[in-house]
């Protein structure tokens, strides 16, 4: 999905465009989504008023920041989709979303309130990575490697969660991991569980 309008822009204007999402990119990678948004015009060499006629809104702004790295999300999710390892490349998947959320202090929170909102400015980021994470589901689930029951949303806060809580702890940089692989150990299916098949490696948390 390109960051650009719809309409063509004036030259001056397209600049403009170009510079306050650069200033965007760096000032949400310093200081977290709730920069200022007045200091990014202002380093972006413009006005307030040409921010808000470029992105009305502070999620506006947000969602075309971060169409780059959901252009390479969604570009990894292609690739995971090929892996004979499903549940592996679903796990590896989810992993990239939380170090991606992790680039941008607060992106996790922002992420989560999306998923509720269908009138948010980054419904157009949450929609298409709802949508690869539940074809690399839906393969997990059927070569039998994850209950049946687990769902693609229920994932998505969780990981969105994980992300937060590691945004919230920066001393122990191990911890989204360690998160992330004890809330994948209650995906996998069980024999006892009517959810879903046998575990083909109940000991890997990660395996197939």
């Amino acid at each position: 999905m390109s960051t650009t309008p719809a309409r063509p822009m004036r030259a001056d204007a397209r600049r403009n465009y170009d510079r306050l999402l650069s200033e965007a990119r760096v000032s949400f990678a310093a200081h977290g989504t709730d920069a200022s948004l007045e200091d990014i015009a202002r380093r972006a060499g413009v006005g307030i008023g040409t921010l808000y006629r470029h992105f009305p809104n502070r999620q506006a702004l947000m969602n075309a920041v971060f169409q780059e790295a959901l252009t390479a999300l969604l570009d990894r999710s292609r690739e995971l989709a090929r892996s004979d390892r499903p549940c592996t490349a679903l796990v590896e998947w989810l992993g990239a979303i939380v170090t991606h959320a992790g680039e941008y202090h607060g992106l996790a929170q922002a992420l989560m309130s999306a998923s509720g909102n269908v009138n948010s400015a980054l419904t157009s980021c949450h929609v298409p990575l709802r949508q690869a994470g539940d074809r690399l589901l839906t393969r997990a689930k059927s070569n039998g490697s994850v209950r049946a029951d687990v769902s693609i949303d229920d994932l998505l806060q969780l990981t969105n969660a994980i992300a937060l809580a590691a945004e919230q702890t920066p001393s122990d940089p191990a911890l989204a991991d360690r998160l992330l692989r004890l809330t994948l150990r209650g995906l996998k299916a069980d024999p006892a569980d009517p959810a879903g098949p046998a575990d083909p490696a109940p000991s890997d948390p990660q395996g197939d």
